[in-house]
């Protein structure tokens, strides 16, 4: 059985590969082409159409849904390495491998929001046209989170810009090392229960 899990997650991970390929070679257009292209694309672009056809993930001008299939991928291939190096697997080791790549995604999600938060806050201390189309991309992806955390703490009252993203990155911080230690925690709990 933990042979057939490592197989599953190889192939996961030699798949994942060729997805991101796949991501990075659309950005040239038709600059790249030719038979391995057209094999590439034949592999790849109906999973990667599942997600832009079932999933509205766009947000202004960029679209999430690469990222989606690509961080599914991960998941499955995460739980499947896990089930693979189990001593024994048990129902509280599926648990806990579903629980790992679950955290996997969201500890993503927060760590983007980070990175988003962070690389704003650096525009707004180093005086760049916050107004640029640009700039307005990166307020279209993280303000409605953003609202959605300040709305929570402080209601209807509107503060200061800076002090909303300070207080919305430090709560993500926290999250994030909270999570982790919860995580590590249910684990190292669920990973010899209930052995089937």
């Amino acid at each position: 059985m933990k042979s057939i899990f490592g197989f599953i997650a190889a192939a996961l991970g030699i798949y994942s590969i060729l997805i991101f390929a796949r991501i990075i070679f659309s950005w040239f257009g038709n600059m790249v082409s030719g038979r391995p292209m057209e094999i590439l694309a034949k592999l790849t672009d109906p999973y990667l159409e599942w997600f832009r056809r079932n999933l509205n993930l766009r947000i202004g001008l960029l679209d999430f849904s690469a990222v989606a299939a690509i961080v599914t991928l991960s998941l499955l291939q995460s739980l499947f390495y896990t089930l693979a190096r189990a001593e024994v697997v048990s129902v509280g080791s599926i648990i806990a491998a579903i629980l790992g790549a679950l955290w996997t995604i969201i500890s993503f999600i927060i760590g983007f929001y980070m990175v988003i938060i962070g690389f704003r806050a650096f525009a707004y201390f180093t005086n760049r046209n916050i107004y640029s189309p640009f700039w307005q991309t990166v307020d279209n992806i993280y303000q409605p989170f953003m609202y959605k955390i300040n709305s929570i703490i402080f209601g209807k009252t509107i503060g200061h810009f800076l002090k909303r993203m300070i207080i919305v990155f430090l709560l993500l911080l926290l999250l994030m090392i909270g999570g982790r230690l919860i995580i590590n925690l249910l684990i190292g709990f669920l990973s010899d229960k209930f052995i089937i």
